[in-house]
């Protein structure tokens, strides 16, 4: 199925994202959507949600946690909740989660804290989505950038992150 690309910053259509490119490419089904970034806002996530206007359960960050083997894992949970750390190593067939180094989910996703998208990373890794992010038409996530969102289906987003469905968040 192909489906067209709404830009609703033209300004910004020189400098996309891995993320964006990665759903161009692919012709996969999404809207982009930019705002003023804070950077005082205590939450980029619920910044996002406040300042696009949507409910805090449509809006989802994208988390890294390191298993006690050291692997690398995405999780994908909606801004108002937490991630359920044993939650999540449940879902990844791991003894234990713990949050990974700022420094290693930087350097292994390409993207900057606060811009972490669980779209277009340097490195492929074993990505968990919230099952809550199925009750909606379309979720939103981080574009790649700080003030840049994408908004996409959950299943959009689990195709081409390779995504599982999980109960990984806390409210």
């Amino acid at each position: 199925m192909c489906a067209s690309t709404f830009i609703l910053d033209p300004f910004r259509e020189a400098s996309m994202t891995p993320a964006i490119d990665l759903l161009k490419k692919v012709r996969a089904a999404h809207t982009v959507h930019s705002y003023t970034h804070d950077p005082k806002a205590p939450s980029y996530g619920l910044e996002a949600a406040e300042k696009l206007g949507l409910e805090p359960s449509r809006v989802f960050k994208t988390l890294l946690a390191a298993s006690e083997k050291g692997e690398l894992l995405v999780a994908v949970v909606p801004v108002a909740g937490s991630l359920d750390l044993k939650a999540l190593a449940q879902a990844a067939g791991v003894k234990k989660a713990d949050m990974a180094d700022p420094a290693a989910a930087q350097r292994a996703t390409g993207y900057l804290l606060g811009g972490i998208s669980p779209l277009g990373q340097k490195k492929r890794l074993r990505t968990f989505i919230d099952a809550s992010a199925q009750e909606f038409p379309s979720i939103f996530v981080s574009a790649g950038r700080r003030g840049l969102e994408v908004e996409l289906a959950a299943a959009v987003l689990a195709e081409h992150t390779r995504g599982a469905f999980a109960a990984i968040g806390r409210p």
